[in-house]
């Protein structure tokens, strides 16, 4: 009998890049295990995702929960090497940077498993980042480094990989964009919210951004300018919740011009109100390349990003948070329609198949 192939999930930005995996290899017959470490578990961060991303209920939960990186990473690595054990996969594929992620890569390589990373070679060289140590964890220890673009390619021969293990196949994130923009466009939830016809789109909750007083109270003067000129739609992450909370801002983001503040949103709900916006403001990398691939200005509240080929190529700006250079940038892209851009190579919505192409392939050569 064939042995499995196990998708895993960990946290929200997970969910759009399995499910196209996990379509495309269900739709050739591939025994899958669908495994969901729980890394988030509040159903707006998660099950909504499934749900709306047409995913079928995990087949293993783990529950992992909340905790500290630590807690996170040890927790699953231990439950995950027990999963490995009783089912015997064949290839086990990971995606992204979360701790789900580097958790179950390194339980790979210590149990002799393939492992396929899909978005590997990925850099902010900011190693303050919890997610660039997890990048760089997990491509030093799976075996098929799936990357999205040439700079992921660039990355790992720098940092000495063997070039059989690195397959550029594209930005699986854009496959589910793709498929799903058309069903998004149904949503009322620009209408539910009071949206006006243009209108900006916020995210934020980068530790580096909502962890710091200053630099949260920096952003949040930025925004006061902003929501001046245009209305702004706050999804607000539980996290960015709790801290703004915890250094007495809640009140003075509620009071910003033109905001309308609401908690996380599902999938579909997300990119009906991303596909519509004038603008995004983000410290998210999949939203620098969601924008890249619709063509709306964006601008990134980092120092950094793991995702050059949205600035070089595409309609991303980069500006930390430095309150002048958002509102500047900001009232630029009001006033001139922002930066224009193209798509990258292969950001083409058939990434899918490319991946499981490699991957099939793989299994085929080393004996499964």
């Amino acid at each position: 009998m064939t042995k499995p192939i196990i998708l895993v999930v960990g946290a929200r930005p997970n969910f759009m890049k399995i499910a196209p995996i996990y379509a495309e290899l269900e739709s050739r017959s591939q025994p899958l295990i669908l495994l969901h470490t729980g890394q988030h578990y509040d159903d707006n961060m998660s099950k909504v995702f499934f749900d709306d991303l047409g995913m079928p209920k995990p087949d293993i939960y783990l529950g992992i929960g909340s905790g500290s990186h630590a807690y996170q990473t040890a927790t699953v690595m231990i439950e995950f090497e027990k999963i490995c054990q009783e089912k015997d996969p064949s290839m086990v594929v990971v995606v992204g940077d979360v701790n789900s992620t580097v958790a179950c890569s390194i339980v790979c390589a210590k149990l002799n498993i393939p492992c396929a990373h899909v978005e590997a070679g990925l850099r902010s060289f900011d190693r303050e980042m919890p997610e660039e140590i997890n990048r760089i964890l997990t491509d030093s220890v799976a075996n098929l480094l799936l990357t999205p673009s040439p700079d992921g390619d660039e990355n790992l021969r720098a940092e000495g990989v063997a070039e059989e293990r690195i397959v550029r196949v594209g930005n699986v994130m854009i496959d589910s964009l793709y498929s799903n923009l058309e069903k998004a466009k149904q949503s009322s939830v620009k209408s539910d919210f009071g949206l006006q016809e243009k209108y900006a789109i916020l995210t934020l909750h980068r530790p580096s951004n909502v962890d710091d007083k200053e630099n949260f109270a920096g952003i949040i003067g930025a925004l006061e300018h902003i929501g001046k000129n245009i209305q702004i739609i706050f999804p607000m992450h539980p996290r960015t919740e709790k801290m703004a909370k915890s250094f007495s801002l809640y009140e003075r983001i509620e009071s910003i011009p033109n905001i309308v503040i609401t908690g996380p949103v599902g999938y579909l709900d997300f990119v009906a109100l991303m596909a519509s916006s004038a603008l995004a403001l983000t410290d998210s990398g999949g939203l620098q390349e969601e924008t890249t691939a619709l063509g709306i200005p964006c601008i990134t509240l980092r120092e950094n990003t793991e995702r050059p080929i949205t600035v070089t190529e595409g309609t991303n700006t980069i500006v930390g948070c430095d309150p002048e250079l958002i509102k500047k940038t900001a009232m630029d892209v009001l006033e001139t329609g922002g930066k224009s851009g193209r798509i990258p190579e292969l950001w083409d919505g058939k990434t899918s198949q490319r991946i499981a192409d490699v991957l099939l392939q793989y299994i085929s050569a080393n004996g499964d």
